[in-house]
């Protein structure tokens, strides 16, 4: 066969086929376009989910800066009987104007300044208050029941877990101070009750205080309120929260003295009370700043099995008569030391 004759039939090529250039070019274009397509999806959920999150933690900012309380249905007159005023302070850093009532007790020169809980306002119903406040009364005390910034029935306020509400509760221990009286004990609850004792840093017009079911705002009690409702991690929520309260509230975590608080010996009698089974605020807490303190007439009395603030309706005998008593233990050490004072000044 004659090797330079031209085979007849479809010629075999012995190279591979080449792709067009431009068709290799366009599939690499449509693969790059896919992988961005799939990346802006990716972190356009990733960020939603991110916006969600902080959204939230926002929410439960919000509701804590703005908590709802009721409206006053009551006054001392018509739940107890007691004569009483309707009466208007400042805070002690002019801030704002304080409403409250004042239940003067006959010849009385010492006052008790009930200091209300969060979410609640002066008359903290399922305390009693009333009931507290009438007992107060039998005692031979003049009674300021106000409500708070947050509680406030004419111009409300945001919380702020003390910052605010402890010159607004110096301002009521003025009014007290100014209306004659010359033994004063802060008588708290829950927030108020650590609201009290951010005030007794820095004022010395308090001879007393009375503090039921102790709820100081720090970064562990505030998880765990917040855990008590919805199961968040704990980092980076607190982070968050901490990033948060500032914007919505104007007041950081970091403002609020509860390391200073919880290392104070305060230089005046304290009787803390707190139930084992209390849900907002462990008794852990009470023990621990009933511990800190020196002076010989504190006291405190951890309650099994109560509860958030139902200590007097869970143990109503018991409470009074412990109340009763530091009380009077109280009235004793000031009559020693005015004794001292003027056997001092002979």
């Amino acid at each position: 066969m004659d090797l330079a004759t031209t085979r007849t039939g479809t010629p075999v090529s012995r190279k591979p086929d080449k792709q067009k250039p431009g068709a290799a070019h366009q599939l690499s274009l449509r693969m790059i376009r896919v992988k961005h397509i799939v990346v802006a999806l990716l972190l356009s959920i990733f960020f939603f989910f991110v916006f969600c999150f902080i959204a939230l933690h926002a929410y439960i900012a919000w509701v804590l800066s703005n908590p709802t309380v009721a409206p006053l249905y009551s006054t001392p007159m018509i739940a107890k009987g007691l004569e009483y005023e309707d009466v208007t302070f400042p805070a002690l850093d002019g801030s704002r104007t304080m409403q409250g009532w004042y239940i003067p007790s006959e010849g009385a020169t010492k006052t008790i300044v009930f200091s209300h809980g969060y979410g609640a306002n002066r008359e903290e119903t399922w305390v009693p208050m009333y009931d507290l406040a009438h007992y107060a009364h039998s005692l031979n005390f003049n009674v300021v029941m106000f409500d708070y910034g947050f509680a406030s029935q004419t111009n409300k306020d945001i919380a702020t877990g003390g910052k605010k509400e402890s010159q607004q509760l110096l301002g009521a221990i003025k009014f007290a101070k100014d209306r004659g009286a010359s033994e004063i004990v802060v008588w708290g609850f829950s927030m108020g009750a650590g609201t009290a004792l951010q005030a007794g840093l820095v004022t010395k017009d308090v001879d007393a205080m009375i503090l039921d079911s102790t709820f100081l705002l720090e970064p562990d009690t505030l998880y765990h309120n917040i855990k008590q409702n919805i199961n968040l991690p704990r980092q980076p929520s607190l982070e968050i929260m901490e990033m948060l309260f500032p914007v919505l509230n104007g007041t950081g975590l970091n403002q609020i003295p509860y390391s200073k608080v919880k290392k104070q010996d305060y230089a005046f009698p304290i009787l803390f009370m707190h139930g084992t089974l209390d849900d907002k605020a462990p008794y852990p807490i009470a023990e621990e700043l009933a511990a800190n303190q020196s002076n010989p007439y504190s006291d405190s009395w951890i309650i099994e099995d109560s509860h958030h603030e139902l200590l007097f309706r869970e143990h109503p005998r018991e409470y009074l008569r412990r109340v009763s008593a530091f009380l009077g233990n109280v009235q004793l050490a000031k009559s020693q030391e005015n004794s001292q004072t003027s056997t001092a000044s002979k």
